[in-house]
């Protein structure tokens, strides 16, 4: 079976970064193939690239390596880990990036050592993709480095539960289409208010006039705002941390 590794940065593509990355990858694991998720997190942004990386690292098949790089510590003390969790592997900095992997479940961290050479402000191609190389070709986690006990796990934070039943919750993300995702699980039926604004919750976009501000269930399960054919984040002025109320539907 052909060895798969996915790339998530927030390098770009005009300069060249992620490219080295990769040439080091073929370089050192020739049959592998390389899937871009996205290089377009914003820079040094851990907690997007995070809530990217918990939605599909395992849609992937057992055995692939996922390689993060959002790492605004390079070059500090910040420990570079091999992750093995539920059949997969992740590569990337101990800054609560790999998060998802230690919520799901048992999860063995190790941490890599920094060769001799290795730019301070690259680790992604000189500490993180020849360890993704490793993993690719086989080796296992404990023989790319040491036993890591404390990793930085990151939580989304939990909404709160009103006297009233309703649900108080927050935006947590944006998407490119300008969708305010937030932290509130959908739940069949109700409304939902922001800014003032009370929205009954729809099936899906197309419900809504063109135009208009829209509260439905995304495909993460969780409650989210757009607009149809526009974007609520600059229509509406929401934001990462912007409150939320959900009432759910009285049976």
């Amino acid at each position: 079976m052909t060895p798969t590794v996915t790339l998530l940065t927030d390098f770009g593509t005009a300069d060249g970064y992620a490219a080295e990355m990769k040439g080091v990858l073929l370089s050192r694991s020739p049959g592998c193939a390389i899937v871009d998720v996205t290089h377009d997190v914003p820079p040094q942004d851990v907690e997007s690239a995070r809530l990217a990386l918990a939605r599909y690292w395992r849609r992937f098949p057992p055995g692939t390596v996922h390689l993060v790089v959002v790492d605004p510590g390079v070059g500090s003390s910040r420990a570079a880990l091999v992750v093995e969790s539920d059949g997969r592997f992740l590569v990337g900095p101990d800054n609560g990036v790999l998060s998802p992997a230690f919520l799901a479940g048992s999860a063995r961290a190790f941490a890599l050592p920094v060769p001799p050479g290795a730019s301070p402000t690259f680790h992604g191609r000189d500490v993180f993709a020849p360890a993704a190389a490793a993993l690719a070709n086989g080796s296992p986690p404990a023989s790319l480095g040491s036993a890591y006990a404390s990793p930085v796990v990151l939580r989304t934070r939990e909404p709160q539960r009103a006297a009233d039943g309703a649900v108080i919750g927050e935006v947590i993300t944006i998407d490119r289409f300008g969708n305010a995702i937030t932290n509130c699980l959908g739940l069949r039926g109700g409304t939902i208010e922001i800014g003032g604004e009370v929205l009954p919750m729809m099936r899906t976009y197309a419900d809504a006039a063109p135009g208009a501000l829209v509260a439905l269930v995304g495909s993460t399960g969780l409650i989210e705002l757009a607009v149809r054919d526009g974007s609520a984040a600059r229509e509406h002025g929401i934001g990462r941390g912007t409150p939320v109320l959900f009432r759910p539907a009285t049976r």
